[in-house]
């Protein structure tokens, strides 16, 4: 049976290219709105959050051999309310997302971005990117990942409040816009923020961290906001380096313009 003769979801009829393209998943995806996170309120269910692009070749990748499973699928329907979601219609929650990846596991995130969340704080319990249906190159099998998520969650309810407090001050002190701090703090957090992006900082192709790299917004627009005080230069050569690489290369659309 073809994907698109499979019964469709929720996502049916949203507007995005990339929601549509999940429309005949099995998997009983809500796009980010109220009835879906009242219902994992009410229920007592963890969240599933997945955060894609429509042009994503690992997104593709992770749909054709997790979220086009049946048992994947129904694994998923019966732990989790499961939430999709285009970065590009929700930069928002991709941020607050991707920052929460950085200080989980203290690496730079990507797409798709899978985060599991607490059903009354939405704070995260789990992040990561790319899980393969089985276990392959250290990574867990993404079936075997729902169980243990959803054990650890019913196990340990009592914490969540404490969790999700220890994660929102965490990402208070990366992201100086989810802090309430005086500008003085705040300033000293961007300075922080920008020496570990410098201690990622790829020299020879730009960008942060190891391959595979995506490009991140977020790291150039602090970097720019710290360029006009940064004494040495490092910023606006980090910030240079990278994008002068993205232009060189297949990101950059050379007919429309912009970069995939």
């Amino acid at each position: 049976m073809s994907k698109s003769s499979n019964p469709a979801n929720r996502l049916a009829g949203e507007t995005s290219p990339y929601l549509l393209q999940h429309a005949h998943n099995p998997v009983d995806w809500y796009p980010w709105c109220a009835e879906a996170l009242a219902r994992a309120r009410s229920e007592d269910r963890p969240i599933l959050l997945s955060i894609g692009y429509s042009a994503c070749h690992w997104c593709h990748v992770m749909e054709r051999e997790s979220f086009e499973d049946e048992a994947i699928a129904n694994v998923m329907n019966s732990l989790f309310v499961n939430i999709k979601v285009d970065r590009e219609e929700r930069p928002d929650l991709d941020r607050i997302y991707q920052l929460a990846h950085q200080v989980l596991t203290r690496r730079a995130g990507g797409w798709p971005l899978t985060a599991f969340l607490t059903p009354v704080d939405h704070a995260p319990l789990f992040v990561g990117t790319y899980f393969p249906a089985n276990p392959q190159h250290g990574m867990p099998g993404f079936q075997d990942l729902l169980q243990r998520v959803s054990e650890h969650y019913h196990a340990n309810h009592l914490d969540m409040a404490d969790h999700a407090e220890a994660i929102r001050e965490a990402l208070k002190k990366t992201e100086p816009s989810l802090s309430e701090s005086a500008e003085s703090s705040n300033f000293v957090t961007i300075l922080k923020a920008a020496e570990q992006l410098e201690a990622e900082f790829d020299n020879i192709h730009g960008g942060f961290g190891h391959a595979p790299k995506f490009p991140h917004p977020t790291h150039l627009s602090l970097l720019l906001r710290l360029a006009s005080t940064d004494m040495d230069g490092s910023a606006s050569v980090m910030t240079l380096k990278t994008l002068k690489t993205m232009a060189a290369g297949g990101l950059w659309d050379q007919v429309g313009g912009g970069f995939f």
